[in-house]
């Protein structure tokens, strides 16, 4: 594939992503907690709970760690499993009045997800020989994003902070969010999900 063809759709799936996975389930975290709708609330604050691995991932990728590229492959299947696995949420947006606007938007923006984070996934799995060919040309175009995101932060961090952001740190903060990660889901594969099964319940 040429690279300007690769390099287009990997900024097709960055412009997707945020679209998608970042400024419509924001409105509509702030749309459920207005109408106070608990099942869409608690939906949505797992889907960002689960989702935190993307950021992990482009954090990683600031500096250029191979690790970002597997977790590009992981986080938009995570996402997903955090929108449809539980019993209890499915059952009580399948309860809601189906013209309502909220549960209604609700339900084409995961379908609208699903399509959209496995083809990203899909997408993704093409960046994986940058784990061995870290220099390769259609590598950089993974790295363009995060790193251009990186550099537009760098002045807000200083202004706020007194600090300068480096790429080292935010790998740093990226392994970090990282291990954080890992617990938590192991705490739930292990403790949780025995217990409770696939109800949400209060998690």
């Amino acid at each position: 594939m040429p690279d300007l063809l690769y390099r287009s759709l990997v900024w097709l799936d960055v412009r997707l992503g945020l679209l998608f996975a970042v400024a419509l389930p924001l409105v509509l975290l702030l749309w459920a907690a207005w109408r106070r709708e608990t099942a869409l609330l608690r939906l949505l604050g797992l889907y960002w709970k689960t989702s935190s691995l993307m950021l992990v991932a482009l954090l990683l990728l600031v500096d250029g760690r191979s690790i970002g590229y597997p977790l590009l492959v992981i986080a938009p299947l995570l996402s997903l499993a955090a929108l449809w696995f539980w019993v209890d949420l499915n059952e009580e947006l399948a309860d809601m009045p189906p013209w309502r606007p909220l549960p209604l938007t609700v339900r084409i923006w995961r379908w609208s997800l699903t399509l959209v984070a496995l083809l990203s996934s899909g997408l993704a799995l093409t960046s994986l020989p940058c784990l061995q060919a870290v220099s390769a040309g259609f590598c950089r175009a993974w790295l363009e994003a995060p790193q251009g995101l990186n550099s537009s932060g760098d002045p807000i961090f200083d202004f706020i902070f007194g600090a300068n952001w480096t790429p080292t740190a935010a790998a740093f903060l990226g392994y970090l969010g990282l291990v954080a990660y890992v617990v938590g889901l192991l705490q739930w594969l292990l403790v949780r999900l025995p217990r409770q099964g696939r109800v949400a319940g209060g998690f």
